[in-house]
């Protein structure tokens, strides 16, 4: 079993706590050409990657920088430290002992205890980590294949987006239509008409 750190917004860490989020999409950062053979053997199905030979989709997802079934997930949000009078500011984050945290995710911080100064994210060592997700399962698809049921595991939730219906002239349901929209307020605008393939991760809370 391996832990890795993942990255994760305010809003994902919300929906991760309340158990509202159980997957997570991430861009490949090679993209593969579509799949020769789609049906089928997932150790015969051949993928065309940029730059190399074919691959099959097996040996494709051993690639998944994200980890394999039951490896774990260490969840990097933006923090604080508190507790220490602000002395640890000038510290790097891998030169600091463990401190009491403030996590952003959770809303404005007492006046007392709002010290520290902020940190991003890809800045948080895993002493700091109060999230740790055990991966259930990974798969590679089209962004575009996301179904109803995968956009509500993403944490989407219908009453905090305006639902049009509509997108780019064509009808999506809605937990799509608001993933869908999400996904371009995140990744920059036509990041969801692009559909790059991306790595699909299902995981389920270990702590907290």
């Amino acid at each position: 079993m391996t832990e890795r750190p993942i990255l994760m917004n305010g809003a994902m860490v919300r929906a991760t706590l309340d158990g509202t989020k159980s997957q997570t999409r991430r861009v490949m950062k090679r993209q593969p050409e579509y799949p020769i053979v789609i049906a089928g053997d997932p150790h015969t199905n051949r993928y065309q990657m940029e730059g190399r030979e074919a691959v099959t989709l097996a040996s494709l997802l051993r690639e998944c920088p994200y980890g394999q079934p039951g490896d774990r997930l260490w969840v990097r949000e933006t923090w604080r430290s508190t507790g220490d009078g602000g002395r640890a500011d000038y510290l790097a984050p891998s030169d600091m002992q463990p401190h009491p945290v403030w996590y952003d995710a959770d809303g404005a911080a007492p006046a007392e205890r709002c010290v520290g100064k902020t940190r991003v994210s890809i800045h948080m060592p895993r002493w700091a980590s109060r999230i740790l997700l055990a991966i259930v399962s990974v798969r590679v698809e089209r962004l575009n294949d996301c179904s109803e049921a995968d956009a509500r595991a993403e944490g989407i939730t219908l009453e905090d987006r305006h639902m049009r219906g509509y997108c780019a002239g064509e009808y999506l349901p809605p937990a799509i239509r608001a993933y869908s929209e999400l996904w371009d307020e995140i990744n920059g605008a036509g990041s969801w008409a692009a559909n790059p393939w991306v790595w699909v991760v299902e995981f389920k809370r270990v702590t907290p």
